[in-house]
């Protein structure tokens, strides 16, 4: 379990990594492009918050300059390497409080499972923006991971 997590995470890295990379070549990113990778990068602080038992520093959909995005992501996936890391039980609940004030109980590898593919749901609404802005996004599909 351990070493998969990790690779989820290493994927999760690269494609976030790429994508970030693609937008600091780009003379405006689109606004919708903005504001969903923004929203990807709360969500991964907030529910790594969760997991430590930390107060977010985040709301859900704050949103965060380009330039922010490669500490704010390095920090998240820095800090989810050392949760997997450090565990030795991945069936262990996590008892959260949501953005609603509502409270629940998740095990803690379907709360790291939910952040990797949290991501790439909105990595793919994102080059979805992209093409429909005219611009072509990188493949950032696990298999050209893999590859």
């Amino acid at each position: 379990m351990k070493g998969f997590l990790q690779q989820l995470f290493d994927y999760n890295f690269y494609s976030n990594k790429k994508l970030i990379e693609q937008c600091a070549t780009m003379g405006k990113v689109p606004e919708k492009s903005m504001q969903l990778f923004s929203h990807i990068l709360n969500a991964h602080h907030i529910w790594n918050h969760r997991i430590v038992g930390k107060p977010s520093e985040y709301t859900v959909w704050q949103l965060h300059s380009l330039e922010e995005w490669g500490d704010l992501h390095y920090e998240n996936q820095r800090t989810s390497f050392e949760i997997i890391r450090n565990t030795d039980d991945f069936n262990q609940r996590i008892d959260y409080e949501n953005s609603q004030g509502r409270t629940y109980a998740n095990d803690l590898k379907d709360i790291l499972f939910h952040i990797i593919n949290h991501s790439t749901h909105h990595r793919g609404q994102i080059l979805t923006d992209f093409r429909n802005s005219g611009i072509e996004p990188e493949p950032l599909d696990y298999i050209f991971y893999k590859r």
